[in-house]
Formats: C-alpha cells, structure tokens, sequence
C-alpha cells in the first residue's frame, strides 16, 4: 500500500502515528507530495478526486481517502483495537472533536498563507479560533477521564490537532487556561509515535 504523505498535515500525522502504533509502518511506503488548495499535486488528484491528503492506493481496491476512512481500515486490518467497541461512539466523538480542530486551525492557517494580505479576512479568522477555544474548553472539562484511559484513535486525534496548534498557531497559547488539558499533552506527546511523525515543513 501507498499513503500519499505531508509532513506538516494533521490529519496525515494521525494515520502515521496508528501505523507505528499498530507495529504496521512496514506495510505501507509514505509518498511525500508538495500540494495546497491551489494547486493539486497531479498523481494525488487521480488517486483522490478532492485532491486531499491522505489517501491511502491500495493493489486491490479502490483508493481510500480521509483520515477517518484510512484510520478505521488499518485498525481493522490488524484488529488493532482503536475503535473499540464498549466505547465507540465517545471514542468517535473525541475523534472528531480532533478533527474539528485541525480543521478549523488548517483553515486559518489556509487564509492566511494564501489569501493576499490585503483580503484576509479577520472575522474568519475569529470565527474559526473561537470554534477551536470552545473544543478547547470541551476537552478540558469533560474529556479528561477518556484521554486518560486506554488509547484509542480518539486520543490520536487530540494529540495531533494539538500539536498541529503548536505548529502553526503557538502564538494563540491554546494551553493558557487549560492546565489538565497541556498536562495531558505534555504526557501524550512523549510517545514515541508522536515524537517520530511531529510536523515540519
């Protein structure tokens, strides 16, 4: 199998850490490709119609596209556990609330880097930060006691859309206010899939 790979997107870090996660790194070759909203990378385009990063080329069947789609086929590959049963439905709302925030971040991130300064618009600015405080808030409040149980693709997801905040956005200080949050981060980070896939570029 083929990952079509960035190394400084969120939601291409998730899929890398669950393959060190579940022992699966060798079985598929990370392809890097250089694309933004404006101008597609050409062999990602005819794997992936949206031209989004990751997909996931497999031999046998048909290209699978989104973080989610690619995470829940590579746990289920290995019956991994990531998605357990007992507790799906949290652990696909905290997944989600990671990937909310990586998008919101990616979509700033996206305004403000192609967008001429002239036209960046602040409200969109600040409308998407707030979403991103409010899932903050969230997570700091009433998620603590699952980011602390056993892993799961929930966990992932909050781990890397944090870091991606680091990434991209540290000046804002997501962490100001939220100290069970950072101190769960701070812990989360040290894990040797996040410390191998942490964003650059």
């Amino acid at each position: 199998m083929k990952l079509f790979h960035s190394p400084a997107s969120p939601f291409v870090r998730k899929v890398s850490v669950l393959l060190r996660e579940t022992d699966q790194l060798d079985a598929v070759e990370q392809i890097n490709v250089h694309t933004t909203p404006m101008a597609t990378d050409g062999e990602l385009k005819t794997a992936n119609p949206l031209g989004k990063i990751p997909a996931l080329l497999r031999p046998d069947a048909p290209t699978l596209y989104d973080s989610r789609v690619i995470c829940r086929f590579l746990d289920a590959r290995v019956d991994a556990g990531l998605y357990p049963q007992e507790r799906l439905w949290d652990t696909l709302t905290l997944e989600a609330t990671g990937d909310g925030i990586m998008e919101c971040a990616v979509s700033m991130v996206y305004e403000m880097r192609f967008r001429d300064e002239a036209i960046v618009s602040q409200e969109w600015l600040a409308s998407q930060w707030d979403k991103i405080e409010r899932a903050l808030d969230a997570l700091n409040t009433r998620w603590m006691s699952h980011l602390y149980g056993p892993l799961d693709m929930g966990h992932v997801s909050v781990g890397c859309a944090l870091g991606y905040l680091d990434f991209r956005l540290g000046d804002r200080d997501w962490r100001k206010g939220r100290d069970a949050l950072a101190a769960w981060e701070k812990g989360f980070s040290e894990r040797p899939a996040m410390q191998e896939t942490a964003p650059h570029g």
